[in-house]
């Protein structure tokens, strides 16, 4: 997942929880959850590119997910167990062979579109081969990347052909030839590129604004390019063959383009409409939640949810004086991830980290902390550390960071860095730019800093798609966006992640990347500064509250209203 694309981690520590007493059974109140009603969604961000073939999600994605079924999805359940992947359109989560190189899935039988047409295995074959038309690019790149001979191919529209390397034996039958193992290809099989599409009615770049549905329900509306969504049941769709989603309501009306502290104001009040409404991208705010912590009603419309996501200072080695290791590990130990985390809005919205993967099982976490910095930073250490490097009487560097105001990568972040390091010595310039030179500069290998503030989230809830982009050497981008920003080309490393991928023993390749972060750590080419921790609001007639570890945030398709 690209750094800066806040969209799927919203759409995205500990592990997550709603508020007490929730479980996968409901709360929000009393009542057991029922059918019928409309739920609101109150978003900053439009839902764009309403395609299943431009869209970029993790899990299949929350709005998404309601109209467009996968191959396989996220488990919708609280914490912990909503990280593991499950069938969806699939009986299975994929039969590997050939070291992971082939896999194979039946879909189920009785899979019917909104129309009542049978979903068959070319539909899905379709829809992932239209997903390398230049026109409906933006999706996940992974497929181009693993399958066999997918790396020029144009999709449909230029090459009638379609791509050999998946194969549809019969109607229920599809079968994936890849480059090179892939033990987490069930994961890739949630995104929504793998949503079937009937090619009878495929309308091109225009097919957005009417997809035909696979899952719960229906596009019936998408005004301004999915700054007004509205769904509908599908009543073609079965609970019998769909065990993840719930579908209570009778529709669904998403609205966007909304400011976050409206969102927020709307929700704490809950009048109207708004009572049966909730959030899948506005976060509260330090001075929005210390408001709801003191009212006991509010407060207990809070869901809390954590996301694989770990906010970081990144060094480029090749800029002096971050070329030398001591350095770097001087900066590590002077850290104070106290200050840090209250510029991140306080300790209920940052947890401190000293591990580059997140805290979550499903991503093989391994404690450590190789530069101990305690709370507050260790001073002497760094200053013991610069001596060695030969800045005895101090040094001065430029740190760059983002004008946005995001809490992340923000001048609040930013300052706090300079004022821990100037007790070990350092006097820190601050450079900071507007979001998109910001990201311009420090995704070019040419123009990247040697000393900035960078963040990562996962593409789905595993070590190898958090490591991988930022470590292995195989995929720095000299002439495009780079995402590995130590510039890091090890070859044992590279080698392990070839190992790991092999596996299709998921809790044996989470222990590897667990044991592969550590050892990359010892270079000290990042600083992890904190986890983000999401506190979104919910309407008072909200019921059934389900937030996973996968996501973060509530899913709209576990949700009833009264």
């Amino acid at each position: 997942m690209a750094a800066a694309s806040v969209s799927l981690v919203v759409a995205a520590g500990a592990a997550a929880c709603g508020p007490k007493g929730n479980d996968a059974k409901g709360s929000g109140g009393d009542s057991a959850p029922h059918k019928g009603g409309t739920l609101t969604v109150l978003n900053s961000e439009p839902q764009t590119d309403f395609d299943p073939a431009r869209l970029y999600t993790s899990g299949g994605g929350n709005v998404p997910s309601l109209v467009f079924r996968t191959l396989t999805t996220r488990n919708r359940e609280n914490g912990a167990a909503g990280a593991k992947v499950v069938p969806d359109l699939a009986t299975d989560t994929g039969r590997p062979s050939k070291g992971a190189t082939v896999w194979t899935y039946t879909l189920k039988k009785g899979l019917k579109y909104e129309d009542g047409t049978p979903i068959t295995s070319a539909d899905i074959k379709y829809g992932i081969e239209r997903s390398f038309a230049p026109e409906l690019s933006g999706g996940a790149p992974y497929l181009r990347d693993w399958l066999v001979g997918a790396a020029d191919y144009q999709g449909p529209y230029k090459d009638k052909k379609g791509l050999p390397a998946i194969e549809t034996p019969d109607e229920r039958t599809i079968v994936f030839h890849l480059d090179k193992p892939e033990g987490e290809f069930p994961f890739l099989a949630t995104q929504t590129q793998f949503a079937p599409v009937p090619k009878g009615k495929d309308t091109g770049t225009r097919y957005e604004e009417h997809p035909v549905s696979s899952g719960p329900y229906k596009v019936v509306k998408n005004e301004n390019d999915g700054e007004h969504l509205v769904l509908e049941r599908n009543p073609n769709w079965s609970a019998a063959v769909d065990a993840e989603r719930k579908a209570y309501p009778d529709t669904i009306d998403v609205r966007s383009g909304l400011d976050s502290s409206v969102i927020n104001q709307r929700l704490s009040a809950s009048q109207g409409a708004d009572a049966a409404a909730v959030t899948t991208d506005t976060n509260l705010g330090p001075a929005e939640l210390a408001k709801v912590t003191g009212d006991k009603e509010l407060a207990a419309r809070v869901g809390t949810g954590h996301f694989g996501y770990t906010n970081y200072i990144a060094f480029n080695p090749k800029v002096k004086p971050f070329d030398n290791p001591k350095v770097r590990q001087a900066i590590a130990y002077a850290i104070d991830r106290s200050s840090v985390v209250n510029a991140a809005g306080g300790s209920a919205l940052a947890e401190p980290a000293t591990t580059f993967l997140p805290d979550q099982k499903s991503f093989g976490y391994t404690p450590y902390d190789l530069f101990p910095a305690g709370g507050t930073g260790n001073a002497a250490k760094a200053r013991e550390l610069l001596a060695q490097a030969g800045d005895k009487s101090g040094l001065t560097v430029t740190l760059t960071h983002s004008n946005d105001k995001n809490f992340e990568t923000s001048p609040e972040i930013a300052t706090a860095i300079q004022d821990a390091l100037k007790k070990a010595g350092i006097t820190v310039k601050l450079q900071g730019l507007e979001d998109n030179d910001y990201r311009d500069k420090i995704h070019s290998v040419k123009t990247e800093p040697g000393f900035f503030l960078a963040h990562w989230g996962a593409d789905w809830p595993s070590g190898g798609p958090f490591l991988a982009p930022i470590f292995d050497g195989r995929q720095i981008v000299k002439d495009g966006a780079n995402f590995n920003t130590g510039l890091l080309d090890d070859k044992s490393v590279n080698d392990e992640v070839d190992a790991i991928n092999k596996l299709t023993d998921l809790d044996a390749a989470a222990k590897r990347w667990g044991a592969l972060d550590k050892k990359i750590a010892e270079q000290a080419l990042v600083v992890p500064l904190f986890h983000p921790v999401y506190k979104r609001l919910y309407g008072s007639d909200v019921k059934n509250i389900v937030i996973s570890d996968w996501t973060g945030v509530l899913d709209i398709s576990q949700v009833a209203v009264k």
